[in-house]
């Protein structure tokens, strides 16, 4: 074999191996979504005695570029000394992150979706012992173009009581990069969308600023509009029926 050609597949190899390497980081890094955070999060109703439901977002995710897919993992806690018995997590998505499918739960009907939002998934538990929680792997898509935000209440199994509410909280970035593979996105920070022009971003629904994310007992805030309680949505239709 010549020398010339022995250093072509050299050169060859050490590029396979090196494209292999940078898969691998990537891989790494789209799967590394740092420690979960309650951040947004805020007691509703009031829990059982001994019963602490709490829920958890990771505190960065990845973009794809190209497909706009996303993952999350969505986290429930029971942080009390109880038993929680039946109760059901919800993970809905507003603006431009939409949920397209949630492991082991079942799509909520858009008729059932409170205003404002887009997607949504239901996920009933019997019972979350004391000290111990249940995530789920959230499969995602984020236009990159928009604001998006995400919301996970803790209810009760009928819906008739919410014991918590993590959001609506955004996930964004102030520094789009259309231009990578992947754009990394921070847990309550509200998505700088990569602006048609020099002078003005497009932003979804009212300033972020004017509408709070509520306190306890209050609706649940949508972007760009204030939303329904899944009970209140239900209710009518008992009645109705």
């Amino acid at each position: 074999m010549s020398s010339r050609r022995t250093t072509a597949i050299a050169g060859s190899l050490v590029a396979t191996s090196f494209s292999a390497v940078m898969i691998l980081s990537f891989t790494a890094s789209a799967d590394d979504q740092g420690p979960g955070s309650s951040k947004g999060g805020k007691v509703i109703d009031a829990a059982p005695s001994g019963v602490k439901l709490t829920t958890e977002l990771p505190e960065k995710i990845s973009v794809n570029n190209s497909s706009q897919e996303t993952e999350i993992t969505a986290t429930v806690k029971n942080e009390g000394t109880e038993e929680s018995g039946k109760i059901q997590l919800l993970v809905v998505g507003f603006d431009g992150l939409t949920v397209k499918n949630v492991e082991g739960c079942s799509a909520i009907e858009k008729s059932n979706l409170p205003e404002g939002s887009n997607s949504g998934f239901a996920c009933p538990l019997d019972n979350l012992p004391a000290g111990e929680s249940k995530s789920y792997a959230v499969a995602a898509t984020f236009d990159l173009g928009k604001e998006g935000k995400i919301c996970l209440p803790v209810q009760t199994g009928d819906g008739k009581k919410t014991y918590w509410q993590q959001g609506p909280v955004p996930f964004g970035t102030t520094n789009p990069s259309p231009d990578a593979p992947a754009t990394p996105l921070l847990l309550g920070t509200d998505n700088k969308p990569v602006a048609p022009g020099p002078d003005e971003l497009p932003k979804t629904g009212l300033g972020r600023d004017v509408l709070p994310l509520g306190a306890a007992g209050a609706a649940l805030i949508a972007a760009g509009a204030a939303g329904l309680w899944w009970s209140q949505l239900r209710r009518p239709r008992r009645q109705a029926d």
